[in-house]
């Protein structure tokens, strides 16, 4: 007969091999846990299930989703990034590689205003990418500064998968964001040095930007460097002090950008029903299918710690022998192929419950683990074979552009997110020296 732990491991095989085939990942992972829980729970697996949706619903942490999600879809439909994308552009014409240079800056504010992977790069996409082509720009220095600054929205708060790894892992999403800062940041200073110094060396991957287009004084430049970035600065700075200062939950600042989002799309004049549909329906939808998710995930992850599998695989891994950097760093090759053939929500809801209970058996804070997490699934994102931005990007791009092109421009992206990887680990300050500095240990 076989033991209840090794049912649990079967389960979990059973599950990834469900995924792969394509079964509907959150009902897979529900109808699993029914299952293999009803040998040895009976009928109170079903108990189960409704207390665990239930546990979903109520979750303070994972009501910010959706308001942060509508935010960003709001802040995308209404177009109010494009007069941003334009003026930024003349403000960088002189500089070696400006409209790339302009395309990081851009979806870096993006990024933090939205927190959302394939919206970031589907719409720097399409501000980006024609004017670079039109400018001869390096088709590979075009779609890798497109990718890479599109998976910015992971890592940077008011990031969405930051919020779901805090609900997952049980941890302040306060101190999660303000860990978020300093990596985040460093990624985006390291894309925006490699693009100037790649341009500066070798001009012709990207020119400054002609002179006949570069012909309104700097005093008119810089009014709408000001009037664009203003509404925008107003909004992200607003969300993210608030949240930072303690001065209400992630999900009333959530509130509070998702309205202010709507204000600014009605400022620029670009509020209409047919936008605030489509943004409503886009996040009716994105947050369906999390919250879908976390109820299938949490069930799987009871029913698995019920079997006593959990306990067999911290058995498992404590018998390989492996110090504190053993174990991050096998955590981090695990989720860094997991992040080919799936999304980061699957990860974070399904796997990511599998280290956390070795966290403090390793002194590993969670707080480290949870941002180097954000920035290996953002590697993810930029690898070939899967790597999803790259999908996003071809989708939008003109037909002679090709998928070898786009995986050949993100490569040195890729090679600087494994280097801000590295120096997060090396550097545990860079994460947690906001946290400590204000909320203490």
């Amino acid at each position: 007969m076989i033991s209840e732990p090794v049912l649990g491991i079967i389960m979990l095989f059973v599950m990834i091999l469900a995924i792969f085939i394509g079964f509907p990942i959150a009902f897979t992972l529900m109808a699993l846990g029914v299952l293999f829980g009803l040998p040895s729970m009976g009928w109170t697996v079903f108990d189960l299930m409704v207390q665990r949706t239930y546990a979903t619903m109520s979750n303070d942490v994972l009501q910010a989703v959706p308001l942060f999600m509508l935010m960003g879809y709001v802040m995308e439909r209404a177009g109010i990034m494009d007069r941003m994308f334009h003026s930024y552009r003349l403000l960088f014409g002189p500089l070696p590689g400006a409209i790339a240079l302009t395309t990081m800056v851009v979806g870096t504010v993006f990024g933090i205003a939205s927190g959302i992977v394939g919206a970031g790069v589907t719409m720097m996409g399409v501000l980006a990418l024609p004017p670079m082509l039109r400018a001869k720009y390096s088709v590979e220095l075009a779609a890798g500064t497109i990718t890479a600054t599109g998976t910015l929205g992971i890592l940077i708060p008011p990031s969405v998968m930051l919020i779901v790894y805090a609900a997952t892992a049980g941890v302040s999403i306060v101190k999660v964001y303000a860990g978020a800062f300093g990596p985040g940041f460093l990624m985006s200073a390291l894309f925006l040095l490699y693009i100037f110094v790649a341009c500066l060396i070798k001009p012709s991957l990207g020119p400054p930007l002609p002179k006949e287009e570069r012909t309104l004084p700097w005093r008119t430049i810089l009014w709408e460097v000001m009037v664009s970035s203003v509404p925008i600065g107003i909004l992200t700075v607003a969300v993210l002090w608030i949240i930072i200062a303690g001065l209400t939950t992630a999900t009333e600042a959530a509130a509070l950008g998702a309205l202010m989002a709507f204000v600014i799309a009605a400022g620029y004049g670009k509020l209409n029903w047919q936008m605030i549909s489509e943004s409503v329906r886009l996040t009716g939808r994105t947050t369906a299918m999390v919250c879908w998710l976390f109820v299938g995930a949490s069930l799987f992850a009871a029913v698995f710690a019920r079997l006593g599998a959990q306990a067999q695989l911290e058995q498992w891994v404590l018998g390989m022998g492996l110090g504190s950097t053993g174990f991050l760093w096998m955590a981090m090759l695990i989720i860094f192929l997991l992040g080919w053939p799936l999304e980061w929500t699957e990860i974070i809801v399904i796997f990511i419950p599998i280290f956390l209970p070795l966290l403090k058996t390793f002194e590993i804070n969670p707080i480290l683990f949870g941002v180097m997490v954000a920035v290996n699934l953002q590697t993810s994102f930029l690898s070939p074979p899967v790597a999803m931005a790259a999908f996003y990007l071809k989708g939008i791009a003109p037909p002679h552009v090709t998928l070898n092109q786009i995986y050949r421009g993100m490569y040195p992206f890729l090679a600087i997110q494994i280097v801000t990887l590295l120096l997060t680990w090396l550097w545990p300050d860079l994460t947690l020296w906001l946290p400590r500095y204000l909320y203490g240990e």
